[in-house]
Order: structure tokens, then sequence, then C-alpha cells
């Protein structure tokens, strides 16, 4: 299924497959059409699929590359059955997809490797990004490793850990001095001004389609069958929406059947605008100025927010925030239950999933996956407090005396 134009998921016109990502009539954002799939053999689509590699480009049916490759292999990332977890929280099936498990340790690796190969088929020979620091992460690593140019903008109060886990490629990183809305103006007219492909911005529309290999490695790891309920979390709203499309497009294909999970989207209390909208019942977001530990969704104008909430309520779901304190208390809950320690928008998710437990929105015969989208390493501050080690002497009787009074302390 080639991809066959650009368009308008507004006003429905098509443009060619070139670097643009707005309407001119209508300034709505542009998205990618395929041709018709009417008539394929699920069973040869099936059979295709699992003859591919083992990463993301065993979807390049799906995907609108011509050539489908990429310098480093993403995709194919564990999911994992939670029950430990789910037994804290009182559910029944659970499944953390874990896209950690990534190049760079985020499932920026996917949007990256597809709109780079898009990107060179259009013949740039330089990257550019705006971003809040994952997605910094995946753009040096993926153009140092295919010896292109780049530029990372970003803002300058990032996490540290990010910040060297992303000059390490040596790209040409730019701290700006602003929040990722000033970031993210600032590209929107450089992308006007240079020959670059800014993979969120010019590249836009090929990009967020990396993100539909999410869903479909979630279907095919759970027997080409769907889950009934997926918990995610949201900054621009782009991979939300895109996991289900991602659904979607195999459901017309013939690959799966049924009709789309509840969808229910995470959001930090410091930076809801989605949330917020849906809480309040209106279909557009307002902006908001970003103050959350959760950088990696500190997003206060999201782009694809009215399709999210469109997403949350036609599927009978929600977008729910939570405070920072609940944000950690996640992190630690995923950790000490499944031994994945993910970053904040992970632990953003983990809340939301024990809020949507403890309100009984989830039965107990419900399949659920909660999304985990970025490494733990990437946000280590998060950690500090939530634990504390035992200084002892190095004497056998000093272990045992710290360890006695370890176990009067927890019985009491």
């Amino acid at each position: 299924m080639p991809p066959e134009a650009l368009r308008c998921k507004e006003c429905r016109t098509e443009y060619p497959l070139e670097a643009r990502y707005v309407c001119e009539q209508c300034f709505g954002p542009l998205e990618v059409r395929y041709a018709s799939r009417a008539g394929l053999d699920p069973a040869e689509l099936r059979r295709r699929i699992e003859a591919g590699p083992y990463s993301m480009w065993r979807y390049a049916d799906f995907l609108p590359v011509e050539h489908p490759h990429s310098a480093l292999a993403a995709g194919w990332t564990p999911l994992i059955r939670a029950d430990r977890l789910a037994r804290e929280l009182g559910l029944g099936e659970l499944w953390v997809k874990n896209d950690a498990a990534n190049p760079t340790h985020s499932f920026k690796d996917r949007v990256v490797s597809v709109a780079l190969a898009r990107a060179q088929e259009l013949g740039f020979t330089t990257i550019a990004c705006a971003s809040t620091g994952n997605l910094a992460n995946a753009v040096a690593a993926h153009a140092s490793a295919a010896g292109l140019e780049s530029f990372v903008f970003i803002p300058s109060d990032l996490e540290e850990q990010k910040v060297l886990a992303t000059g390490i490629y040596g790209t040409n990183l730019v701290a700006v001095r602003g929040n990722y809305d000033d970031v993210n103006r600032l590209c929107t007219e450089l992308a006007g001004e240079h020959e670059w492909a800014f993979v969120n911005i010019n590249m836009r529309p090929y990009y967020a389609e990396g993100s539909k290999t999410l869903a479909f490695e979630i279907a095919e790891q759970l027997g080409f069958a769907l889950p009934d309920r997926v918990v995610g979390p949201i900054a621009s709203g782009s991979l939300f929406t895109k996991l289900a499309r991602g659904f979607e497009e195999w459901i017309e294909a013939g690959l799966l059947e049924g009709s789309l999970p509840t969808f229910n989207g995470a959001q930090a209390a410091g930076c809801s605008p989605v949330a917020t909208a849906f809480a309040e019942g209106r279909d557009h977001c307002r902006p908001v100025k970003p103050e959350t530990i959760a950088k990696s969704l500190a997003i206060g104008n999201p782009a694809d927010g009215p399709y999210a909430l469109d997403l949350a309520r036609r599927t009978g779901g929600s977008i729910d925030a939570v405070t920072d304190e609940e944000i950690v208390d996640g992190i630690r809950l995923l950790a000490q239950t499944t031994g994945i320690f993910t970053e904040t928008a992970g632990g953003v998710t983990i809340a939301v999933l024990r809020a949507l437990a403890e309100r009984g929105d989830i039965d107990a015969s419900e399949r659920v996956v909660a999304v985990i989208t970025g490494e733990g390493l990437k946000t280590l501050e998060c950690a500090r407090g939530t634990f504390e080690a035992w200084e002892i002497d190095a004497r056998a009787e000093s272990f045992e005396q710290a360890h006695e009074s370890r176990l009067g302390a927890v019985a009491a």
C-alpha cells in the first residue's frame, strides 16, 4: 500500500509527497494518505510481516517510505505480562509495552527512523528537530549513524542526562532560553529559512507515521489480536492518536478483528491542556505554561490535542492528569513490580493507570496495555529520595545489627 499523497486532516485538500506539514487552504495538519487496501489478501500481508526483520521495518507495507532502512534498528521492543503490577492494582490481564528498549531508549527512535528515511529520499543532507529531550537523543544518534549533519534545539533547562546523551553524538546542540513551545516556534521559523529536514516540523506527516509501529507490534505480540484498553502518555497527542490509527489500519486490512480499544490518555498536572479540556467538555485545548518534572510531556500547546480528545471520547476512554508526587510514585511502583525503570512520562502513565483502577474504570476481564515510552536513566533526579541505603561497617556484626533494625522498622 504505497503512499499516494499528503492530505489535510480538516478540509481533505491533497498535496504531493513533499516536505510540507500544513494545509495552504485552512492551515490544518497534513497526514499521509495511502492507496486503497481493498482486495488485499490478509494472509499474504501477515506472511510478509512475519518474514520481515525483527525491527519496525517488518511493517514497511504500512509506512511512507520507498526504501525502508535505518542505520540504527528500532522497534520490536518487549511486551511484558505484568502480573505483579496487575495484582497490586486489582486488575486482570495487564501488559507493559517497554519502548525504552530502543537504541536511544525511547519510542522516538521509531519516528526518527521514518522521518530520516523519507528525508534522504527527498534529498536532504541536514536533519534538525525541536525537542524536550528524547527526540534530541534520537535525532543526534540516527544522524550520526547515517553520516548526516544535525541541529538539535532544546529548552535550556532540560534534564542534564538528556543533554549529555545528545551532545555525545557530535550534533550541533542549541539550548534555547524558553520552554518547548518557544523552541518549536523558533524551529518553525528556521524551517522556512534553511534547507533542513526538521523531523517534527516540515517532515512531520512522515515522522508521525512511525508511532503506528507501536500498535502493530502490540497486536502482533498479542497473537494478531487487539487489547481491550490502551493507556498512554500525551504530549503533542501524536503518539496517542497514531496508536489508534495503527490498529485501525490493521482492522481495515483484515489483519485484526474487532473495534478500537478504549483509549486513556495520561498527562502531568503541571502541563495538562488536553486533560483539562476533556474534563471541561471542550473540543479544543487552551495553551498553558508547563511546570512539571515530566519535561518530555511538557508541551503547553499540543498540536494534536483536539484529535486526542476525540479519540478518548469516541472509544469511551478518558484523559487524566496526575501530580508530580504521583508521577514519582508511578515510577517506583513500575520498577518494584516489573523491574522496568521508566522516565517521568512512564510515571505519568502508571499513575493514571492506578487512578483508573482505583476509580473502577477497568473491568477485571479486560486485557490492558500500558505504553512506556522512555528509560528512567534519563530522569535520574526523580529517583532521589525514594529509597535509603544502609550504611554499615565492614563487619558481619554491623550488618546483622542493621538487618535486625531494618526488620524491626518494617514490622512496626
